[in-house]
């Protein structure tokens, strides 16, 4: 079983000395970077070195490379922890011995940030993106914001960073209720697609969840106008300040005049003015991801031309439509999609720009409950929108292994099984696609989980297939 917040644990006055168990992820390690910006000691543990990590230890963290209960320093003060861990951790348990405050990382975060003017992006996709518009357009603007993103910022090369304004920008996340425990004063919600069903239970308790988190801003709710959930959720809205975007014709901030022919062009409409924007990165998706930052920044007081301005120059973030290398003419590139939604709009977002060549897909399942729910919706998706299909089996991150509910769930809906082949074993996965592929195709793979690590074992397999 793994850990969930606990509201009834004490946050202490002052955390002292940190250590994270599980700190190389993207939000850990940017909680992690904001408290060594804050002064406090920081150690941690993760499974595995990464860059995240390597980043941490420059600014003066110490972490250890497995879960070992020695890890925990004999003088910690506050333990920090991810949802991704299971609670026979040797790191969790002892610290529960000792009685030492035990803070889900949403906690930690929320004790941190506490008193300060807060934005939070919360969505069942989009919201990294949009975190990173938002911050991107700050920064241009002059402003000099906090901020924790699920991703890192390209531009930027970090997930999170401190500032000097008492501003921060945070991406919130659903997916276990815990954007309830922030104090929000701007809430900018992308969408409400049911999502995460194995911790609500319900599309009426996720929507709900979403309301209330609308209606505890304290200053200004941004939300989605085409979205059939967000639609919902706004009108049980008692929030008597409320900014729409998307393309609806009554939504306060309009897209329009959406242009997908590489790097994405648009109009948007806002108080009878009409402004024009191109981004830096492809896909209609990010049009509409445009329009909500562009709806916060003018929230927070900016001029709307400036701050359109100042979101044309966002790069993209990590693990989100990354390229990562070309071998004979084939592009391999990494997505972050996990949902039937977000492939989609990756997988369109990439026939913008591949030209004459063909998409494979490399699709990583994430969670059985997931994948269980949507393997109907995810097989339709991947056979609409791409030309060859690859499932790879479940990633189960947090759940327990699911009998029968395998990446054949997905494979087996397409309706014609030649152009997807399910293949467990990764070599396999990559030595198929290599053969399959032809110079001008773009290989991308999908998946929220640890799908991004077969991405040298595809280059290697092309480089045998086409060198």
């Amino acid at each position: 079983m793994t850990i969930k917040p606990d509201p009834s644990v004490k946050i202490p006055a002052e955390l002292g000395n940190v250590h994270f168990v599980g700190i190389g992820g993207s939000g850990m390690s940017g909680i992690a970077r904001l408290m060594l910006g804050d002064g406090h000691r920081v150690t941690g543990s993760d499974v595995r070195d990464s860059a995240n990590i390597a980043a941490l230890r420059e600014l003066g963290a110490t972490v250890a490379i497995g879960h070992d209960a020695a890890n925990l320093p004999d003088d910690t003060d506050t333990v920090v922890v991810t949802g991704a861990l299971w609670q026979d951790n040797p790191e969790y348990r002892k610290a529960l011995q000792r009685g030492l405050p035990v803070l889900h990382r949403s906690q930690a975060l929320a004790a941190l940030i506490a008193g300060r003017r807060l934005v939070s992006v919360a969505g069942a996709h989009g919201k990294t993106t949009s975190t990173g518009m938002i911050v991107t357009g700050l920064l241009e603007l002059g402003a000099q914001p906090n901020f924790v993103n699920g991703g890192v910022i390209a531009d930027l090369g970090v997930s999170s960073g401190s500032g000097a304004d008492p501003l921060v920008v945070v991406e919130a996340d659903e997916s276990d209720g815990s954007f309830l425990l922030y104090d929000t004063s701007i809430a900018l919600i992308t969408n409400v697609d049911p999502d995460h069903l194995d911790h609500y239970g319900s599309r009426e308790a996720f929507e709900r969840a979403f309301v209330d988190f609308a209606d505890r801003a304290s200053e200004l709710v941004v939300i989605s106008s085409d979205d059939p959930g967000a639609t919902r959720v706004r009108e049980r809205l008692r929030h008597g300040s409320v900014v729409t975007f998307g393309e609806a014709a009554d939504a306060t901030v309009r897209v329009h005049s959406i242009e997908t022919d590489g790097p994405v062009a648009f109009a948007i409409d806002f108080e009878g003015r009409t402004f024009r924007a191109r981004l830096r990165v492809p896909g209609k998706h990010n049009a509409i991801n445009a329009a909500g930052a562009f709806a916060v920044l003018v929230g927070l007081g900016h001029d709307p031309g400036h701050a359109l301005a100042g979101i044309e120059r966002f790069g993209g973030t990590g693990r989100r439509f990354e390229l990562h290398g070309t071998v004979g003419g084939v592009s391999v590139y990494d997505d972050y999609a996990h949902h039937p939604t977000e492939v989609a709009a990756a997988l369109a977002a990439a026939r913008t720009v591949v030209g004459e060549g063909r998409i494979i897909a490399v699709h990583q399942p994430h969670t059985y409950s997931r994948t269980q729910a949507f393997a109907r919706e995810f097989a339709d998706v991947l056979e609409h929108y791409a030309d060859e299909t690859v499932v790879l089996d479940v990633y189960g991150a947090r759940e327990d292994p699911v009998p029968g509910v395998t990446g054949a769930l997905v494979s087996e809906r397409f309706a014609d099984p030649s152009h997807v082949a399910f293949l467990a074993d990764w070599q396999a996965a990559a030595d198929h696609t290599a053969r399959i592929s032809r110079p001008g195709d773009f290989v991308i793979t999908l998946g929220c989980g640890d799908v991004y690590r077969i991405v040298p074992q595809l280059l290697a397999a092309l480089g045998r297939e086409r060198g």
